[in-house]
Order: structure tokens, then sequence, then C-alpha cells
């Protein structure tokens, strides 16, 4: 399993779920008591949709998190190799933003920038391995 994932185009899209899924995470985590308690007019969330979900229900921001990484999966398999990198890109630095926000209010700026430069390693290092993987079967074929 390891392999094939490993093997497969979809490796660009794991800095960008990691993103995702850790903006997701901090959106969570710092919603105020009330705001779990019902008081839906305290969700705090910068994106329209993600701030609509929330202020509908307080399972809005769960609802829309799952459909947005399903979506990310679909369109990056159906993505030719270039229009991948650039939208698996696109959502890694859309959500290093949205994450950065919560993290330079709430913790330090410093943390903000180091998890940027993570999330800009992750993608290197993955498109480093995607570019080796897609030479080696082309030499193969």
């Amino acid at each position: 399993m390891k392999e094939k994932i490993l093997s497969s185009k979809l490796i660009l899209l794991i800095p960008a779920y990691w993103a995702c899924i850790f903006d997701e995470i901090i959106t969570i985590v710092n919603q105020s008591d009330e705001y779990w308690k019902g008081d839906l007019s305290k969700a705090n969330e910068g994106n329209p949709i993600g701030a609509f979900m929330m202020a509908s229900h307080t399972s809005g921001l769960f609802i829309i998190c799952l459909l947005w990484l399903l979506l990310i999966g679909i369109i990056g398999y159906y993505l030719s190799n270039r229009k991948l990198k650039i939208f698996a890109l696109f959502v890694l630095i859309a959500h290093s933003f949205g994450a950065s926000t919560w993290l330079s209010f709430h913790y330090n700026f410093w943390f903000a920038i180091a998890f940027i430069f993570v999330n800009a390693v992750l993608f290197i290092e993955a498109d480093n391995i995607y570019e080796k993987r897609r030479k080696l079967k082309t030499i193969e074929i």
C-alpha cells in the first residue's frame, strides 16, 4: 500500500492534505466555548464558505472539511502532471495562509513562519519523489 501511494501522482497531495488538515484542526481547537455550546454567532472563520457552514450548525465545519478533503483527492486524481502540481501548491499555500493566521494570532509569529517553511520543504520533497518515480516509470516503458 505504501509503495502504491509513493509511486502514485497523488504523493504530490500529501503536503496539501497536511496543511489542510492542520488548518482545519487549528480552526476547530480555537473556536470559543460559546460556539461549541450552540451560539453559532460566535463562529470564527475567515473562509466565507466555512463561515456559512459554521453559522448553520456546529457540525458544519466538519461536513465542509470532509467534502473538501474528498474533492482535493478527486480533482488531484484527474489532473495532468503540471496542473496537479499547480493545484497541490494552491491548496498548500491557501491552507498554510489560513493556518498561519491562527498560529500568529493565538501562538506566535515564528510558529507561523516555521509552519510555512516546513510546508515548503514537504512540497519540494514530495515533488522530488514524484519526479524520480515518474522518470523510472518512463524508463521501464
